[in-house]
């Protein structure tokens, strides 16, 4: 782990096996992004017909309050998924966020860019102190400025990768709270073991800082529980060894959503979703980067379809609660196919 680091040292000067040219790296080679292949991809976003691309119905969302989170044991590990990637956690009585968006829309603009389907099953205001906020990448659909300016009061650490802490600085979190962490870096506190682990992505928030941060995936140890989160990537072989090295997991929580051929190294379809999960020799999977923003060009519906599907001929256990549901480590959960409803209203 990496403590308290300076926010103003510039990536270049990182002691980082992944940093090349003041930029991070993959582990294996990925498609370089150009002007060429943005633009073209931008054209499609304007000119190409999605269908159901959002649903036509409102969502199911358990509204969450303080009292029913305070109310869990203060023992094991509790999950509720916010929406999109965003996770509350309750561990051993500590309320942990990953990668916590609440804005309307995921996007640098308040008035452009993909909005909500839904609205968080509790508000910031509502939340519990926070221990530590645990963030994957500095994309917008991950890392929302005005959630963490919001959430600084009320939080004891920020968790993040290389470079992001430059930007949590800027935003007026104190250097003291921040831990920035490069690949395979752990840390424990309070007998739970953090480590942050690689991905197959990228980074950037402007036309200018492409890869000058890290990204990665985050793996939570217990003395009695393990968890997996994946942040954004495309399938590649670094799952089976963080699997070797941290597996097995009770609960992965796998990027499943905003997949296209158009950029198919750095985001997994359904499929290999959950090979993934397989290779982390996880044993229950919960699909999560779906059902909250419109990313990409296929059906809101088509990952949980896709995921389900994959998981049955796969033999994987599944898990895909609407927002506001709280699984519990170790616990029976009665899982429900909840979008196949929605979709046979509409005659899909």
């Amino acid at each position: 782990m990496i403590s308290n680091l300076n926010a103003h040292v510039p990536a270049q000067d990182y002691q980082s096996a992944h940093l090349q040219a003041g930029r991070f790296q993959n582990l294996h080679s990925t498609e370089p992004t150009s002007l060429r292949k943005t633009l073209a991809i931008t054209w499609r976003f304007f000119t190409e017909s999605k269908v159901a691309a959002e649903p036509d119905q409102t969502l199911p969302v358990k509204t969450l309050t303080r009292a029913e989170l305070d109310a869990l044991p203060d023992t094991g590990v509790h999950i509720v998924k916010l929406g999109h990637s965003s996770v509350l956690l309750k561990v051993n009585g500590a309320y942990w966020l990953l990668d916590p968006v609440f804005s309307e829309r995921a996007s640098p603009l308040s008035f452009l860019g993909p909005s909500r389907f839904h609205q968080p099953p509790i508000s910031l205001d509502e939340l519990p102190d926070i221990d530590k906020v645990l963030i994957s990448h500095n994309h917008y659909d991950h890392l929302d400025k005005e959630a963490v300016k919001q959430l600084n009061a009320k939080t004891r650490q920020f968790l993040v990768p290389l470079g992001v802490e430059g930007d949590l600085i800027r935003w007026g979190i104190a250097a003291e709270k921040i831990h920035a962490f490069d690949w395979w870096q752990e840390q424990t506190d309070q007998d739970v073991m953090v480590a942050f682990t690689p991905t197959q992505h990228f980074s950037g928030r402007g036309l200018s800082d492409a890869n000058r941060t890290l990204w990665g995936s985050w793996v939570i140890k217990t003395a009695h529980e393990s968890l997996y989160f994946s942040g954004d990537s495309g399938y590649f072989p670094g799952f089976k060894d963080i699997g070797e090295r941290y597996g097995p997991f009770d609960y992965t929580l796998i990027e499943t959503g905003a997949y296209d051929a158009d950029w198919a190294d750095i985001h997994m379809t359904p499929e290999q979703s959950v090979q993934a999960h397989l290779d982390l020799r996880g044993k229950i999977m919960v699909p999560i980067h779906n059902g909250t923003f419109d990313l990409a060009f296929h059906s809101w519906y088509d990952p949980l379809e896709r995921v389900l599907s994959a998981a049955q001929q796969q033999g994987v256990v599944l898990n895909t609660p609407t927002p506001g549901e709280v699984i519990t480590i170790n616990q029976a959960y009665l899982n429900q196919a909840w979008w196949q409803s929605l979709l046979a209203q509409v005659g899909r």
